[in-house]
Parts: structure tokens; sequence; C-alpha cells
């Protein structure tokens, strides 16, 4: 699916959402839209070869140098008077005339003062004192500019585009073991999808091959293939590596993991950061200014100099409005940002708009849930303490057939520990107790599964100190008799340490909060050296220490995986949810999308964040630096139009290459 199609560029263009949808729940103190900045001038580029871009520039340039030639190194007497002039107006046409309908269009929608209409008043007003060399150079390497602008926002857009590509038009399903391909959007929840090697997944579903390896770049950024089970879930975009695999439809094609990132990704370019906001009001009121400053350089003198010449005059007005045109501030600060939202996707980070750009670059701290976050959120067996009377074996198989009666992960990191069930052992008067665990009868032997306090409850004597015991326990007793029990424990992803790290490195805060039990957190804590760790907390817990540090006016990003983390995410300065396992409540409240799980993104996150900020602030110094300059020395008649050029034109290029910094930097 090509949702982009063409791009779209302009020096002053608001760079709108790709598509319009709009579903995003964001929070309202979070949402700045960008009006019509009076700027709204796109140039479509994304069709035409370069050879077609440049050869307006082409022609003007080699008119323009062959006039030069003409008249400084190879006097012609034929080159002079109408000829001259003429020479120069058809040197000037290739580049002026879009410059000059685009000041029509824009006048005529009621924008007077837009870059175009300064363009052209200085251009035309240099032919009118017969400056045709400068005129014609001005609108020549104006045109320039816009050209490189254009091209630049294409490179910026490219890692966007990309995702937007990653889901196939069409998919083969499975009708009567018959194979049979139709539109991906016409597929139904409960279809099969026969997936062959290298090709993309169109919808999410469930693995019913054995065992298949998927390229996940697309939504993670990651380039190390992924082996997934049957059974296990595999997203639209993922692609197929090996074998021929088949894949059961869970969502449908709007509605899938993929849909969602993209809507995100979408409507992330309308959402602008605030500098980008002051800069797009700026120029709605510095330009008319410079206008009307302009019209006062030429005129005023006249009362006040005794030597008065129109002439001189006005061209210092001419150069001072090609000076004035804020071309640099106005792209290259949306692209700024716009490089920015791209190189954190190429990283498998999704920010939904810049202004969470700019919020994440002011973060202070970093509070994080523990379970799906810095943990894995599947438990594992990690040890089996059994009493030598009992047979472990033929316990764990009986474990196995009763905890298979729940849907606990509990249940599941058994039968991952112990393996199929064993359908010889028959199963008595299941009942579940709640708080407690499992009881049933086994050959006329009751089986307790549970915690401890089971035990206590059937008079079942053992001598543990289990309140000592950091992991999950899963007590066991047959027969009246204490056979012994069982840990399970989540396992720390394998870059939390190098997650927490980062974070202190760039000498931000961090706080783990969870709802497990409090010496299975102080655990986590301790191994991944978080100094405030706080568990057996509930949702409304957790909002509660989020506003502590809110109320001490420091910024705080929350990152959180579950259902019952939205509160929070919604709370905190900048929410961040894993987006991998990550619940599709909190992935729509959050602002900041991790799409790999990895919890060392969230420094990523916020480098990409501080840097594109930093980038943006040299932009806008460079450029009100140099044109500060520029003017005041246009004003004084000290700059000509070449200064006046490399003012506007040279200094837009300047912030656009710095912008562009930022895409091809390693985070």
């Amino acid at each position: 699916m090509k949702i982009l199609d063409k791009k779209q560029h302009s020096c002053c263009s608001d760079d709108q959402p790709i598509q319009s949808k709009d579903n995003s729940k964001q929070k309202h103190h979070h949402e700045e839209h960008d009006g019509h900045s009076g700027h709204d001038h796109n140039h479509d580029i994304g069709d035409q070869t370069l050879w077609q871009l440049f050869l307006p520039t082409m022609i003007s340039f080699i008119l323009l140098a062959v006039a030069l030639v003409f008249d400084h190194f190879w006097t012609q007497t034929w080159f002079t008077n109408w000829i001259r002039t003429v020479w120069y107006v058809a040197a000037y046409i290739p580049v002026g005339i879009p410059v000059l309908k685009e000041s029509f269009e824009s006048a005529r929608k009621g924008d007077f003062f837009s870059e175009f209409l300064l363009m052209s008043i200085a251009t035309i007003g240099a032919f009118a004192i017969g400056e045709y060399p400068e005129g014609v150079a001005v609108m020549l390497f104006y045109a320039v500019g816009e050209i490189f602008q254009g091209m630049a926002v294409q490179r910026a857009k490219k890692d966007i585009k990309s995702l937007l590509d990653q889901r196939p038009d069409e998919v083969t399903i499975l009708e009567n073991d018959k194979a049979k391909k139709i539109k991906a959007t016409a597929v139904e929840i409960g279809a099969i999808i026969q997936l062959k090697a290298g090709e993309k997944l169109g919808l999410d579903g469930e693995l019913l091959s054995n065992l298949a390896s998927f390229n996940t770049a697309a939504l993670t950024g990651e380039s190390v293939p992924e082996t997934i089970k049957k059974g296990n879930i595999v997203l639209a975009g993922m692609i197929n590596m090996n074998t021929v695999a088949e894949v059961r439809v869970t969502t449908t094609y709007e509605d899938s993991k993929l849909s969602k990132i993209l809507e995100m990704v979408q409507d992330a370019t309308s959402k602008k950061a605030p500098t980008e906001l002051f800069i797009r009001k700026f120029a709605n009121i510095y330009t008319p200014i410079v206008v009307f400053l302009a019209i006062g350089i030429c005129l005023l003198p006249m009362l006040f100099v005794g030597n008065y010449v129109f002439e001189e005059w006005l061209y210092r007005a001419l150069v001072f409005l090609v000076i004035s045109c804020p071309c640099a501030l106005v792209i290259s600060i949306p692209l700024g940002y716009f490089g920015g939202i791209g190189a954190a996707s190429k990283n498998g980070i999704l920010f939904k708009g810049s202004n969470f750009l700019d919020l994440m670059a002011g973060i202070q701290n970093v509070v994080m849930d523990k379970t799906g976050t810095l943990t894995q959120g599947v438990f594992k067996v990690q040890d089996i303490v059994f009493d030598p009377e009992f047979d472990e074996n033929e316990i764990l198989q009986m474990v196995n057939v009763l905890e298979s009666q729940s849907s606990h992960p509990i249940a599941t990191a058994i039968k991952e520990k112990v393996g199929e069930i064993d359908s010889s052992i028959v199963l008595e008067n299941v009942e579940e107790i709640p708080g407690h665990g499992l009881k049933a009868l086994i050959n006329g032997k009751a089986l307790l599964v549970g915690n401890f306090k089971l035990m206590q409850k059937f008079d079942i004597n053992h001598n543990i100190a289990h309140e000592k015991i950091i992991y999950t326990l899963i007590a066991i007793a047959y027969d009246n008799k204490f056979v012994g029990y069982i840990t399970i424990a989540d396992i720390i992803k394998e870059d939390a340490s190098i997650a927490i790290n980062k974070l202190k490195t760039l000498g931000i805060k961090v706080t783990m909060l969870s709802g497990d039990k409090e010496n299975v957190v102080q655990d986590v804590a301790g191994k991944l050296k978080i100094v405030l760790a706080y568990g057996g907390l509930l949702p409304e817990d957790k909002v509660a220490k989020v506003n502590e540090i809110l109320a001490k006016n420091e910024t705080v990003a929350f990152v959180g995986d579950g259902v019952n983390d939205a509160p929070v995410v919604a709370l905190s300065t900048v929410g961040i949810a894993m987006g991998g396992l990550g619940s599709d409540a909190t992935i729509e409240t959050a602002d900041v999308v991790i799409q790999d799980d990895k919890p060392s993104k969230i420094a990523t996150a916020i480098t990409i964040a501080k840097q594109t900020k930093k980038i943006v602030w040299q932009n806008i110094t460079l450029a009100f630096v140099v044109k500060a300059a520029v003017l005041i020395l246009g004003a004084g008649g000290l700059a000509t139009m070449w200064e006046a050029v490399f003012a506007d034109v040279g200094v837009a290029l300047l912030a656009i290459l710095n912008a562009v910094r930022i895409q091809r930097m390693k985070f």
C-alpha cells in the first residue's frame, strides 16, 4: 500500500499529516495543532527527475553566465540596450515565473506578505533600476535553494515512507486447502494466511506452523531475525525468512498493530513543537514589518539626506527585502523536527508529534513499571525443591495436569518446564480456592497446588521459611503430606541494566513502580542498581507516586506496558509505551512508543530528542545572527545583493544541511 505517493515541499509549508485520519487521543495540555501560518505553498517535486528539477535553473544559469561574459570579459557591441534587457529577462523567466505565480496566488488568498512576494519585489525592483545581473542572480539562487530544500524534505520523509509501505496489498489465504489471493483489506478474522519465504505478512495473527523465523525490522528497527513458535502472535509488516508458514488472522486489517503505528506517524507531523509554532507565528508578524521597513529605508531618507538619490536608496531597500526572507527559519526548523521523528522511527521509536521531542529533551525523571518493561513479563521455573521421599517427575506431571485447568501465567511456566499434559492422569473434584490455589483428587488422594496459605488451610505441616524466599512460590502437597515447592520468577530483560546506566549517564533520576510484592521488586531493583523502587502498588498508588514528583515541578516520563498503566501514562509529562507486548490502551494513551520493548531505547529516545532540539536552536541562532548582521549592513548601504543572497539562500542551505545531520547519526 502506498499512502505517500507524492512528497510535497515548500520553503514555508506546514508539514501536514500524510493522511487526515486523527484517531490518537492526546492529553489536552500537549495538543498544539498548527493553524494556517500563511505560508502553505506546496511545490510537488515527488514525480520529477533531477534533470527536470534543475532544467529551468540550468537554462537561467547558462543565459546569466553568457550575459556576464558579454558584460565584463568579452564585450560585444550588439549586446546593449533592448537586446541586453531582453537577454536578462529571458534568463529571469525560467526561475522567476514560478515565484511570481506563487506570489500572485498567495496574494489572491489573502497572504500578501509571503516570501514569494519579497523575492518578486526585490528582483523586479532590481530590473527597474537597471541591476539586471543581480535581479537574475537573486532569483536563480533562490530557485536552487528551493530545490535543495525540497530534496532535503524528501530525504527526511524517506524513513517514514518506508514504514508506510510495509503492508502488502494482497495476501494468500487457504480455502479448502487451496491457495487464493485476495485483497488484504477483505481478509476476515479466522482466515488462514499462507506466507511464503520472503513475503510480508499483511495482518496480525497466530502462527500455526511449529516454528518460523521473521525479519521484524519494519516494526522494531532491529535487523536480527526473530524466531517465533507455534501459537505465538506475529504482526503485519514482518517478513517470513525461511520455509512456508501458516498464520491464523486474529485482527482486521485496519486494527493491526502496524495500522495503529501508521496512524501515529501520520498524525505526528500535525502536532508541532512550541518552537515550531512560535517561528511560524513570528514569520507572520516579522515579514510585513520588514516590508514596511524597506519602504521606510527607500523613502524616509529624502526628508533627512541632502543629496538623496532614489535609485540608491531603492537598491538598499531591495537588498534589505532579500535578506529579510524568513526561509532559513521556517523550513529548517520543521525539517529538524521531522528529521528527529524519522531518526527515531528508524530506531524503532515512534514519537506522536514534534512537541513530544521537545518535552522528551527536558525529562528529569524516568519512572518505570517492572513487569514487561524491565522484565520480560514471562514467568519461568527457577527452582524445584522436593522431599526425596517423592518421585519428582511423577509429582510434576500431576501438577502440570492440575495447573492446566488455570489460565494463570504460572500454569504456562510449569507447562513449559514439564512439557505436554499426561493424558493418563485423571483429575476428580477439581476445585479452585480463591487467593489460595487449586485442589483435586488423583487416585483418590488430594493434590494441593498453590501458595503457603493453602497449606495452612488444610493443616499441611512444613518447615519452610517461605517469607524469606524472594521468588513467587508454588507449594505442593499430596496425600496430606508436604511435597515441596517450585519457585517461579520473571526474567530481567537483557538490556535492562544497560538502560539504567544510560539514563544515569544522562543525569536522569530513575524510579521503579510495580504491583508485584515488595521483596521481588527490591530484588530486581538491587540487580539493576535502582535506588528508588516501590512494590505492592495499585494503579492509583502509581498515580500518587508520579503526582509526588510532578508536585516538585519536575518533568516525568512514565514507561509502562499494561492496561493498568494507562492512567499514569496519561498523567506524566511524556508517556512511553512498550509497543511490542504493550496493551493497545497504553499504546494509544502514550506519547512515545518503543516498538521492540527494549528499555535501552528510552535513553536513545531522550538522546535523539536532545540532539534534535540542539540542531533546531543552532539553526535559529545561525539564521538570526547572520540576517541581523547583513540587514544592518544592507540598510547602511554596505551590503550588495550578493551578500543578501548569502544571508537568505546561503543560510537556508546551511541550516538545512545541519538539520538533515540527525538522520545520519548513530544512536
